[in-house]
């Protein structure tokens, strides 16, 4: 997909961000065209050849994003007793950098939170999953983050018990 200076992008690592330009670099000889994506006070330089499902989405349109959120709502999918059998399929999914993915890990880690202390991994993951999904909450359905904070903790607390008890 090509993009634009103004585009709003999410970059699956860093979050909602804006194309602030677009530039061309020269490295080890070869000329490369650039997306320069502002995310916060971080600047960072996406090749235009990578930019897609591997790096920079679009956010995702209100209407798919509210069939998306129902995820909050479904059953949390039991995690790994083992933290770190955890941790590595936790940060797979939160790598892929797809909106459902974002949904799933909140969901899953409140789930499994409920019934276990979250360790200092957990609560990282969670906080960023949380961090990234509000962000695109509020640019994808236009509300404030308050909101968008307040309707996420309302959906995961009508969350069912796990489907595999």
């Amino acid at each position: 997909m090509e993009y634009q200076v103004g585009d709003k992008v999410v970059h699956w690592t860093y979050g909602l961000g804006e194309i602030v330009q677009l530039d061309e670099k020269v490295i080890s000889g070869q000329t490369a065209a650039y997306y320069v994506v502002q995310v916060g006070e971080l600047t960072i330089w996406v090749p235009q050849k990578m930019a897609g499902r591997s790096s920079l989405r679009p956010p995702t349109p209100a209407r798919e994003f509210k069939k998306t959120v129902s995820i909050l709502k479904s059953p949390g999918e039991p995690l790994s007793a083992d933290r770190l059998a955890r941790k590595a399929m936790l940060m797979e999914l939160m790598r892929d950098g797809r909106l459902e993915s974002l949904c799933k890990v909140v969901r899953d880690l409140s789930f499994h939170g409920k019934s276990n202390r979250l360790n200092d991994n957990d609560n990282t993951i969670l906080q960023r999953a949380q961090h990234l999904l509000l962000e695109e909450w509020h640019v994808s359905l236009a509300v404030p983050v308050q909101q968008a904070q307040h309707e996420l903790k309302m959906l995961l607390e009508e969350t069912p018990q796990s489907s595999k008890s």
